[in-house]
């Protein structure tokens, strides 16, 4: 696919709406819908990498409430032309048909390649991917199960979400700041999994979010791996021009 005279592409992920607090949230949803009205003039393609909620449960008949600013802006760019994925992360796993139906986006649940302008991208949120995290790939395969999804949907939504800011706060207690902190490239999984890739199959470009650090590494054959980083702390995205991705700072 070749991007239009002018246009570009904008990957961004981790939002992690919900957290700390209503307040909190609120301020980086309309830094974030800022954001989206700063790039509405040119955007063609947007990806969300994932963990655009801190949780994220879509019943029958009923999603958690709030985020109706940043749900209108998107729906306003679908409305206008602009093609929207949404990657599913760790943290909003459970998005189901609500999203695509009420804006227009297109729901990946694993890592997809595409070819704009002659580059190869190599495109995932980053959860589950690599060596290591053996814990994370059991809980990631129990989550996903349909019958596992069908028990949680018979709990009542307000016993249900409640579980889930419980367990999306606990989590996070227990990783700390370890996201934001660079193991080198030996030791980062998802630098790891791209280099594995490499030896089958040449991408120009590896965007992941899920790592919370932004990162722009220079790989083998003058491949890249790039983490979105996220956007409690730094605000950070990728742009493709049509020829070069830049990692970027609102």
């Amino acid at each position: 696919m070749k991007l239009n005279p002018g246009k570009k592409i904008y990957f961004i992920s981790d939002f992690h709406l919900g957290v700390p607090d209503y307040v909190k949230s609120r301020e980086r949803e309309d830094k974030i819908v800022r954001w989206l009205t700063f790039i509405e003039q040119d955007v063609q393609i947007l990806y969300l990498m994932g963990d655009v909620f801190d949780y994220w449960f879509e019943y029958k008949h009923a999603v958690p409430k709030g985020y109706v600013r940043l749900l209108g802006k998107l729906a306003q760019l679908a409305d206008s032309g602009v093609e929207i994925h949404y990657f599913t992360g760790n943290h909003d796993m459970w998005v189901f048909d609500y999203l695509p139906m009420e804006i227009g986006m297109e729901i990946h649940r694993g890592p997809i390649t595409k070819e704009y302008n002659g580059k190869k991208f190599f495109l995932g949120h980053g959860d589950g991917l690599g060596p290591g995290d053996h814990g994370y790939k059991f809980i990631k395969r129990v989550f996903a199960n349909p019958l596992a999804q069908w028990l949680f949907a018979r709990i009542h939504p307000n016993a249900g979400i409640g579980m889930m800011k419980y367990f999306s706060k606990t989590s996070r207690i227990a990783t700390g700041n370890s996201d934001e902190i660079y193991l080198g490239d030996d030791k980062e999984w998802l630098i790891i999994f791209s280099k594995e890739v490499l030896q089958k199959e040449h991408f120009d470009y590896f965007i992941f979010g899920h790592r919370h650090l932004p990162l722009d590494k220079q790989l083998e054959n003058n491949s890249r791996y790039i983490n979105l980083g996220e956007w409690l702390n730094h605000q950070t995205y990728a742009m493709f021009d049509g020829s070069n991705v830049q990692l970027l700072k609102y």
